[in-house]
């Protein structure tokens, strides 16, 4: 069986950390929206060169070329048992969009996996990661700033995803062994009631 699963968590909850941690444990690809775009501009893909466009005029890539992007990474053959998305969906026409995606080949999403932070400790871990790497961008208005949008934009989603039963919330917050095992103690209930092993 597959497991196909959606990340949701506020910037500097740890989510990359996380994804390649549940994703080695469940033999499934981590993709992240990030990932998607580098390749197809890396690759000068049809719908690289139309992100590019919109990015080189500063603008937001539109949802009708991010949606294709993941189409079309969702059809690659190491996702056929599964996945884990990061990044995306980040509004609800998205969502209905991955429903969409997934319904054209009789699959559905098994989990919304949701890594919660609390803010204030969010603040200290991304000032304290922006000295450490020397991000002088990554002011504590613009971390907070940050946490706004995603609060804004991802609260419906998660509240959706709660509505459809899908949504599994953790705490981010710990050393990262910690939180790995928090998840999985979450998630193997949730997967093997849909009859996948983890």
């Amino acid at each position: 069986m597959s497991a196909r699963m959606v990340l949701l968590g506020p910037p500097g909850a740890g989510k990359g950390t996380q994804a390649a941690r549940i994703c080695g444990r469940l033999s499934i690809p981590a993709i992240s929206t990030g990932d998607i775009f580098r390749a197809n501009v890396a690759g000068a893909t049809e719908l690289g060169r139309r992100a590019q466009q919109y990015m080189d005029r500063g603008e937001y890539v539109p949802d009708s070329v991010t949606n294709a992007m993941v189409r079309s990474r969702l059809a690659a053959d190491d996702a056929a048992r599964g996945f884990l998305l990061d990044g995306y969906p980040r509004t609800e026409a998205q969502v209905h969009e991955l429903d969409a995606i997934l319904a054209a080949s009789g699959l559905a999403l098994d989990i919304v996996l949701e890594i919660t932070a609390d803010s204030e400790a969010v603040v200290a871990r991304l000032l304290t990661r922006a000295s450490e790497q020397n991000r002088a961008d990554d002011t504590e208005s613009v971390i907070r700033h940050r946490l706004e949008v995603y609060a804004e934009q991802t609260a419906p989603l998660a509240a959706l995803y709660r509505d459809r039963g899908l949504l599994v919330q953790v705490d981010g917050i710990g050393a990262v062994d910690e939180v790995t095992e928090r998840i999985m103690t979450a998630l193997v209930p949730r997967l093997s009631a849909r009859g996948v092993t983890a």
